[in-house]
């Protein structure tokens, strides 16, 4: 982990954030993604006559007489620039000390430990992004799409309202979905084959409930061994020639609400004594509610929404953590 120090030359100031990670600019206007609101900003005298549009780490001197000469290569794009905003790795350190939720309780752990069925969200949580915004990306479409998975995943807009606007822009044809797995396989979240291997270890029920597609989540369960019985998501419809249609509007999960009536149908049929819900959004901190999950574990291994964490029983940003409180 390191300091990035961001020079804002045509404005100015000087800011200071904490992160693991690389932000990608565009040409001179820096875009400061979420969860950047910790920022130190200082004004600055700006006396330099050439100025660089990135984030620079504090450098060396050689490093510094490169920069001058203009000799520094930039990073490669990332591979989904577009959506990049959606998978910041946040810096447990120095964002989020004012959570008091990240060790656990007694009463967390002895819940978390005797729970006969945990239920995972996938896009952020069980993979290191989001589905739908990758396959946009894939096809032309990542960056307004993106937009709108930032809003949904915050709980300003109804899901149902920005999965149907989000669809609407690039309109996947089954041969474009086909071709995304083919090239673009799963990136799973580390530490989570270990924990769900633990938890079925202990004869523990493993759900993946999501408001992504199962055409891209059928491959996620068959890496960590979950049965298609156990997958909740939604589901693109294609025509005849393999032109998109839309999506089942059937599926719980089609709609604001939709994974905690998705948990609350789970429980019912099953009769579990003890639920967990893990996920990184706000559709994931309403499947805890009577009926539905007894606790929720705010997972911020890849992004960190602040108002969802704040109401977590539990935050974390390791499996690794989870897996360790089960011994």
């Amino acid at each position: 982990m390191f300091s990035l120090h961001i020079i804002l030359f045509q404005m100015g100031y000087f800011v200071s954030s904490e992160y693991g990670s690389l932000f990608w600019i565009d040409g001179n206007r820096v875009t400061l993604m979420e969860g950047l609101a910790s920022s130190r900003i200082i004004p600055i005298q700006a006396s330099c006559k050439r100025h660089y549009s990135a984030f620079l780490p504090t450098f060396s001197g050689n490093l510094r007489k490169s920069l001058n000469r203009g000799q520094v290569s930039m990073m490669k794009r990332p591979k989904s620039l577009d959506s990049v905003a959606a998978s910041i790795q946040p810096l447990e350190a120095s964002t989020t000390g004012h959570f008091d939720n990240k060790q656990p309780s007694k009463e967390v752990l002895e819940l978390w430990r005797s729970a006969d069925a945990v239920c995972f969200d996938v896009d952020s949580t069980v993979c290191e992004d989001e589905g739908i915004d990758e396959l946009a990306e894939f096809c032309g479409a990542g960056k307004a799409v993106a937009e709108w998975t930032a809003r949904a995943m915050g709980g300003s807009v109804p899901f149902e309202e920005a999965l149907a606007a989000r669809l609407s822009l690039f309109k996947p044809s089954l041969a474009q979905v086909q071709d995304f797995l083919e090239k673009r396989p799963p990136r799973i979240s580390p530490g989570i084959e270990e924990l769900v291997k633990k938890l079925k270890a202990r004869n523990t029920n493993v759900y993946l409930i999501s408001g992504g597609f199962r055409q891209m989540i059928n491959p996620v369960a068959s890496i960590l061994g979950i049965p298609q019985e156990n997958i909740f998501a939604n589901q693109l419809l294609f025509g005849s020639s393999g032109e998109f249609l839309g999506f089942d509007a059937n599926e719980p999960t089609s709609r604001s609400g939709g994974k905690a009536t998705a948990v609350q149908q789970i429980r019912k049929v099953k009769g579990y004594k003890a639920l967990v819900m893990i996920g990184d959004g706000a559709t994931d901190l309403e499947a805890r509610k009577p009926g539905g999950a007894d606790m929720f574990i705010c997972y911020a291994g890849v992004v960190l929404r602040e108002a969802v964490a704040a109401k977590a029983n539990w935050l974390v940003f390791n499996f690794k953590d989870l897996v360790n409180a089960l011994d």
